[in-house]
């Protein structure tokens, strides 16, 4: 069955840190086919013993939707195994592409699902933290086609989540620096995540309902990325720090 065909060569690409090529030919996938596979994808994941706690969202920036010339957000699954302790270090050579962005992190203290108003998203909150993700698209180049990188589950691959602060905290407009080695490579503000990181949440919860989801108390939501991905390198210290929300950190290993 081509979904499960797709799903098992992207799992592997993963697994192996070794890129793949882009769908293509009897490969090609329509938009709803590449949630399918994602979802395949991250079957093998769970049957490996992983746990499914959240979701993260994508193409939160207008820019970014435009050059994808796209109208609407993608999403993908946020795996146990993927989450990085905050102050650890990874090694990039489980990696194909890795790099680095900050996000807002929801905790949610409810259930929420379908389409629901910003005030209702935030009373499901329990607690807002400052996030970085790592991406890692699995394709060869790190170039990708719409249901490309929605198959590839979005490109998630790793996440470290930050202190926990209240639920109201105003994520609106929020200042952030993300450094390499104390050296700032990109700032920015909270509010290129669709003008509010709540509407990501909003979306969040629209879309895990086309699919027959629901955001479960306790799962965590990524909003999107806040500035432009930063390419990992061996060896650096990666910090972000949010005017009013923290810091959050974690750092790479050097190349033995």
């Amino acid at each position: 069955m081509k979904i499960q065909r797709i799903a098992q060569r992207l799992d592997e690409a993963a697994r192996l840190a070794q890129a793949t090529l882009q769908l293509s030919g009897e490969d090609t996938v329509t938009l709803d086919e590449a949630y399918q596979v994602q979802r395949q994808l991250i079957e093998q994941r769970l049957a490996r013993g992983a746990r499914q706690v959240g979701m993260k969202m994508g193409f939160t920036s207008r820019a970014k939707m435009a050059q994808m010339g796209v109208s609407d957000l993608i999403w993908g699954r946020l795996t146990s195994d993927m989450w990085i302790e905050e102050g650890g270090s990874i090694d990039l050579s489980r990696y194909v592409h890795p790099r680095v962005e900050p996000e807002v992190c929801f905790l949610l203290g409810k259930r929420l699902q379908g389409q629901v108003t910003p005030l209702q998203a935030l009373a499901a909150v329990e607690a807002v933290a400052p996030a970085l993700e790592v991406i890692d698209s699995r394709y060869r180049d790190f170039k990708f086609s719409l249901p490309d990188v929605v198959a590839d589950n979005a490109s998630s691959s790793g996440f470290v989540v930050g202190g926990w602060q209240r639920p109201d905290t105003n994520l609106d407009n929020l200042g952030l620096v993300m450094s390499f080695d104390g050296r700032a490579v990109e700032m920015g503000s909270t509010a290129a995540i669709l003008g509010a990181p709540v509407r990501a949440l909003v979306a969040a919860a629209r879309l895990a309902a086309q699919h027959g989801e629901a955001l479960e108390p306790g799962s965590l939501v990524l909003a999107g990325a806040a500035t432009a991905a930063v390419a990992l390198r061996p060896g650096v210290a990666v910090r972000c720090e949010f005017q009013h929300l923290g810091s959050v950190a974690f750092q790479t290993l050097r190349e033995e």
